[in-house]
């Protein structure tokens, strides 16, 4: 896909120089485009009210309103866009001003074309990785907020362990049940069904060996309403029966 240009303000009251940064830039074969000239700050201020661009190359030394006022004045703009001075004089002053205000750069003219594609250059890569640090920042707030959704769903299961469905759940937090299935299964390991059956299964076991419940009581705590299935299941998780778990673990306890 090709990028679309970014939109570049001139802000230079010589017209030859003008020029010759439209061809500069145009040699640098980068996506930038000069979409507006300005004569002076005071000007380029007037412009930039009712319009948004991408970068600003800005002249140091201009009537009316010069450059370092200008990017002073910037300031007040909410979308403040960022400068490139460029300056005639070698004037060290200026140019400590200028970054301490926030230039980006300060290039001398005549501006040559690998100093231009430099910059611009440098200012690209920025603001790719700017790009990718807001998209992963993205990409790690969704994952939380899906983390958290599971930690609270994961809390409504173990407190009714026996008497909770996957479409209860994702009513609770309004989540399409399809979507919870999977964030779940990404989160736990486990599919739902799985780690409800689990879950049951270990406070049945708990159930069986801890309290003087009837078998009966017990499954229907835990939302079987068919004891057979019940008591099957728990054999086939624990390889003995309800009866003969209780049997075992009263008598480990009485040898302890």
């Amino acid at each position: 896909m090709t990028q679309s240009p970014y939109k570049v303000l001139v802000v230079e009251d010589e017209r030859w120089v003008r020029v010759v940064l439209r061809e500069v830039l145009r040699e640098t074969e980068l996506p930038f485009q000069i979409v507006q000239e300005c004569t002076n700050g005071l000007e380029a201020l007037d412009w930039l009210q009712g319009h948004t661009v991408d970068m600003v190359l800005a002249d140091v030394k201009m009537p009316v309103m010069d450059g370092v006022s200008f990017i002073e004045r910037l300031a007040d703009l909410k979308n403040r866009p960022p400068v490139v001075f460029i300056s005639g004089y070698d004037d060290f002053h200026a140019a400590r001003k200028a970054l301490r205000c926030g230039v980006i750069d300060y290039l001398m003219k005549p501006v040559e074309v690998e100093e231009m594609a430099k910059t611009l250059g440098k200012w690209m890569e920025e603001q790719e990785r700017k790009q990718e640090a807001s998209q992963g920042s993205s990409a790690l707030g969704m994952e939380e907020g899906k983390s958290e959704i599971i930690e609270r769903v994961l809390q409504l299961i173990h407190e009714r362990p026996g008497h909770v469905s996957l479409t209860e759940l994702a009513a609770q937090v309004h989540m399409n049940a399809s979507y919870l299935s999977q964030y779940f299964k990404q989160h736990t390991g486990r599919n739902f069904t799985d780690y409800v059956a689990g879950l049951r299964m270990e406070e049945a076991k708990m159930l069986v060996a801890r309290t003087s419940l009837r078998i009966s009581e017990i499954a229907e705590r835990l939302g079987y309403s068919d004891i057979a299935y019940f008591s099957s299941t728990f054999k086939r998780t624990t390889g003995k029966s309800p009866l003969d778990f209780r049997k075992q673990e009263l008598l480990q306890r009485s040898i302890l």
